[in-house]
């Protein structure tokens, strides 16, 4: 009997060298042979497990969404009060610690940027900031506590948090000298409690 294929191990490790190079060089300078080099790898493989650089990238961004639910599903463990739920989502996207992961925040602005100019990542991108807006959205009715529903006071603020969390990303790539440290989360939440308490 053979080895068991370790085909999604192998597609795993090229996707986050694609991130780890991006978060260096960009998108454009991301070459197969880059992506190869990074992660030790022929670049043959390479092409074995991906037809296409957009097909690593694809697979990048799938391995991004899965890393921040593992972080959130993490950060939210015991969590009981809905406003202990919210601060977890806050925490996840922005909080510094043990979990934290720079190079894929450096990945996701490229991502970000590359959305503009490739339609398949857009739609991705668009999605997944659509369901990150909903699930604020819900995280807030429930600290709210006048709102029984998402109205247009909810979408307001779940885009004004969205917004945040994005350009505390853009940010953090590029022009980290300019942000006091640790800035983000905390404020983020004091915000939406300035907010919630009107």
């Amino acid at each position: 009997m053979g080895r068991p294929s370790n085909t999604n191990e192998r597609k795993q490790e090229i996707a986050t060298a694609l991130l780890r190079v991006m978060a260096q060089q960009g998108y454009e300078k991301a070459s197969i042979q880059a992506i190869a080099k990074e992660a030790g790898l022929a670049p043959g493989l390479i092409h074995y497990h991906f037809k296409t650089k957009q097909d690593i990238l694809i697979s990048a961004v799938n391995w991004i969404v899965r890393s921040a639910e593992g972080r959130l599903a993490k950060l939210q463990q015991e969590k009981q009060s809905p406003w202990e739920k919210l601060e977890a989502f806050i925490n996840a996207r922005l909080a510094i610690g043990d979990t934290q992961m720079p190079e894929v925040v450096s990945a996701w602005v490229v991502i970000a940027a590359e959305s503009i100019r490739q339609p398949e990542v857009r739609e991705i991108y668009q999605g997944l900031i659509q369901t990150q807006q909903d699930m604020i959205a819900a995280l807030l009715v429930d600290v709210w506590a006048v709102k029984t529903e998402v109205d247009e006071e909810v979408l307001h603020l779940s885009a004004i948090v969205i917004a945040a969390i994005e350009g505390a990303f853009q940010l953090s790539v590029t022009a980290p000298q300019a942000m006091p440290k640790n800035y983000a989360a905390n404020s983020l939440i004091n915000l939406i409690k300035a907010q919630v308490s009107n």
